[in-house]
């Protein structure tokens, strides 16, 4: 193992499934100390050798109460979202509120939090996972979920071009449709309100797929794990793809 993240601090929120755990398990193998977080502390159970802590990223108390107890990090991973299914005409205020709340303002409210430390210690990464869904491309039924996603694009290219001369790197991680137990969820949502199988409705998801298979975790992790390693100590500001072909 190369230990590309040896001696580096990482906090990773929403390490409890899926893409956040996989970064987090990723960053651990790396050689990094690992703040996992999650809402459900329980789901962290497993990662080896992290830090597990319980976080609320909609609470602005307990965003501040974590970094003072952390202290610098030199890498923020921002994975915690939520997917809204529907069009404009079925997103009400409370889902809007809500989505921009966890996709958009908790990234606003740990970057905030975490980047005084790093702009004191001369430097910083910043990794946020975005969508190949939002400002890349538009899909159906993903109106609020897609309007998240842009402004996590906007919010990156903003943090990265502002502080880019004070040692901080901010880019955007855009995945396709990625196997994971929210994803299994949806599966089943999608064939309860369509009356199909959960066999069909998996295959849809899979068929928009131009690899003609969905994503893993931990190819999501490996494209985090350069991103906040040295090797990309000349990229900032960017939106990095990977999704099989989604966007094509």
């Amino acid at each position: 193992m190369a230990k590309r993240l040896q001696g580096k601090v990482a906090v990773v929120t929403a390490a409890g499934q899926g893409i956040g755990r996989a970064i987090a398990e990723a960053f651990v193998a790396e050689g990094a100390t690992v703040y996992a977080t999650d809402l459900d502390v329980s789901k962290l159970e497993g990662i080896a050798k992290a830090k597990k802590r319980k976080l609320d990223v909609l609470s602005e108390k307990q965003v501040a109460n974590f970094v003072e107890k952390v202290g610098p990090i030199d890498i923020l991973v921002n994975a915690a979202g939520f997917v809204h299914h529907g069009t404009i005409l079925d997103c009400d205020d409370k889902a809007w509120e809500f989505s921009f709340d966890l996709n958009v303002k908790s990234m606003h409210r740990m970057t905030k939090a975490f980047l005084p430390g790093m702009l004191a210690k001369g430097h910083g990464t910043i990794v946020n996972i975005a969508s190949g869904a939002g400002s890349v491309r538009g899909i159906p039924n993903r109106y609020v979920y897609g309007a998240t996603k842009a402004a996590v694009i906007g919010l990156t290219k903003a943090v990265a071009a502002d502080f880019i001369k004070k040692g901080i790197r901010a880019n955007a991680i855009c995945p396709g449709t990625v196997q994971s137990p929210s994803l299994d969820e949806r599966i089943k949502e999608l064939a309860k309100n369509q009356g199909i199988t959960e066999q069909a409705a998996r295959q849809a998801f899979i068929d928009r797929q131009p690899m003609g298979r969905l994503g893993t975790p931990e190819e999501v992790a490996a494209l985090a794990v350069y991103l906040a390693s040295d090797e990309a100590s000349y990229t900032t500001g960017h939106i990095f793809m990977v999704d099989g072909g989604f966007a094509l």
